[in-house]
């Protein structure tokens, strides 16, 4: 997906917002968002939007000295994640179809996000997403997709996020390769936070190899490129995903809660909705 014009104003909002994590000094939070500016100019259109995101956190990184502004609320995000974990999983394994609510659990994990939605609300997302309508509901296709697969590899998205993701690996019933961050990213989830969230005891886990808030498969590792090109499903969380892999070739099934105007627009959905698509 290509980068559109109202996610400029995005753009800096979120240089600032990661710049304030980290600092209290305007002269250096300005600093940020004019390095950002110098890029802008040079930034094509045609590119995704994570690309501008990997621009935005390297120059946070080199003015505040700071390698991981998100780190706090990215523990905070885990934690309370884990404690409503076993009580989803109650949920989860007493409902008339387990793989579904599980679905709707991961997706609801998706609200978890500082750059594009830093104002979630976690619980009324949990409480309304039991029996929220679907926008694009390929699950039918999933599920049939599932039984012949077998190796699944799912592309993780958010800390805290990524304990609803072990809810759906646990339904899989297949070996599941799960994909984390290179390094830290806004608040993308890393190796560190898959250890945190449990995932190492469901899948194997793996980094994409870049820090990049989405999957742009030209920079990725050789090691997640040879997964990526034998998975026999793959599931793609998030909107980041969505951005930089809507436009592969390849079967992709795309998970997500529509966040913003330029993703439901692209989507053919409003804001605010659930999907379960499958592309390519």
């Amino acid at each position: 997906m290509r980068t559109y014009l109202e996610c400029i104003p995005c753009f800096f909002r979120q240089a600032l917002e990661a710049a304030r994590m980290v600092t209290e000094d305007e002269c250096k939070q300005k600093a940020v968002l004019d390095a950002v500016a110098l890029k802008i100019p040079n930034f094509p259109l045609e590119a995704t939007p994570p690309e501008m995101g990997f621009t935005i956190y390297g120059a946070v990184l080199e003015i505040t000295n700071h390698g991981d502004p998100y780190r706090v609320v990215k523990e905070e995000s885990n934690r309370r994640a884990l404690t409503l974990y076993p009580q989803l999983k109650r949920k989860v394994e007493e409902a008339e179809d387990p793989l579904l609510m599980a679905v709707r659990f991961a997706i609801a994990g998706n609200v978890i996000d500082f750059g594009a939605n830093p104002d979630f609300d976690l619980d009324q997302e949990l409480e309304e997403i039991e029996t929220r309508p679907f926008a694009v509901f390929d699950y039918q296709i999933f599920k049939k997709a599932l039984e012949q697969a077998d190796e699944v590899l799912y592309l993780g998205d958010n800390a805290g996020e990524i304990v609803f993701d072990r809810l759906l690996i646990e339904q899989l019933s297949k070996p599941v390769v799960f994909v984390v961050r290179g390094a830290p990213v806004i608040n993308d989830a890393t190796l560190n936070d898959a250890q945190v969230a449990g995932i190492d005891q469901v899948a194997k886990v793996i980094s994409s190899g870049i820090a990049v808030p989405g999957t742009i498969l030209r920079l990725c590792s050789k090691k997640f490129l040879q997964h990526y090109e034998k998975a026999s499903v793959i599931i793609s969380k998030g909107q980041g995903n969505y951005e930089t892999l809507s436009e592969e070739k390849r079967s992709i099934f795309f998970l997500l809660k529509a966040k913003c105007p330029v993703i439901a627009r692209h989507l053919e959905v409003e804001v605010g909705d659930i999907v379960l698509k499958k592309s390519g």
